[in-house]
C-alpha cells in the first residue's frame, strides 16, 4: 500500500530512478525507440532548463515514475503545442499511480500555456493508450512503419505508433 504520494519536479538525486524507471520501460520494447535511458544531462537540457515540463510523483523519496512534455517546435504559432512522455515504475501499475501523475502533468503543463499535447504510442502499448484515453486523449492517427527498432524483443521490426492529442480545457480557447 502506498503511504503518501507526493508530486514535484525532479532533482538531480532523482536521476538514478528516473533512469532505472526509464530503463524497465525500454525493455518492454513498447515505450520507445530509443535503445538507453536518457542521461541526467540530457533530460535536465530537454525538460528543465525552461524548456519544457517535468514532474515525478513520489512515495517517500522513492520515484514511482516521471511525466515530460516538451515544445512540439521552436514556431510561434505552435506555443502551447508540446509532447508528453509518462513511464511508470512496472510493480506500480494497477494502482492509480499513473493516473495522478497523468493529471498533475496535465494540469502542470496547462498552468505553463500548454492547450494540446500529444503522444506517439506503440499500439501494442495497451496500459499506455488506456491511460492516456482516461486523460481525455484521443487517437487521430496512426503512422505505419514510421522506424525500426534496433534493440530488446522488437529488434529489426518495423513498427506503427498511434498520434494521441489531448486539447485543453482550459487553456487556448479563445
Amino acid at each position: 500500500m502506498i503511504e503518501s504520494l507526493n508530486l514535484r519536479p525532479p532533482a538531480f538525486a532523482d536521476a538514478p530512478q528516473i533512469m532505472r524507471i526509464h530503463q524497465m520501460g525500454l525493455e518492454t520494447g513498447h515505450a520507445s525507440f530509443r535503445d538507453s535511458p536518457i542521461a541526467w544531462p540530457e533530460f535536465e537540457r530537454n525538460y528543465l532548463a525552461g524548456r519544457g515540463v517535468a514532474r515525478v510523483i513520489c512515495n517517500q523519496n522513492t520515484v514511482l515514475g516521471w511525466a515530460t512534455v516538451i515544445p512540439s517546435s521552436p514556431r510561434a504559432v505552435y506555443a502551447g503545442v508540446g509532447e508528453i512522455s509518462i513511464y511508470l515504475d512496472l510493480e506500480m501499475r494497477g494502482q492509480g499511480i499513473g493516473s495522478r501523475l497523468m493529471h498533475d502533468i496535465v494540469a502542470t503543463s496547462e498552468d505553463q500555456g500548454y492547450w494540446t499535447m500529444f503522444a506517439h504510442i506503440f499500439p501494442e502499448n495497451a496500459a499506455s493508450i488506456a491511460l492516456h484515453q482516461k486523460a481525455g486523449f484521443d487517437t487521430i492517427g496512426r503512422r505505419r512503419a514510421i522506424g525500426k527498432m534496433n534493440y530488446g524483443p522488437m529488434a529489426g521490426k518495423w513498427r506503427d505508433v498511434l498520434l494521441m492529442e489531448r486539447r485543453s480545457t482550459v487553456v487556448g480557447l479563445d
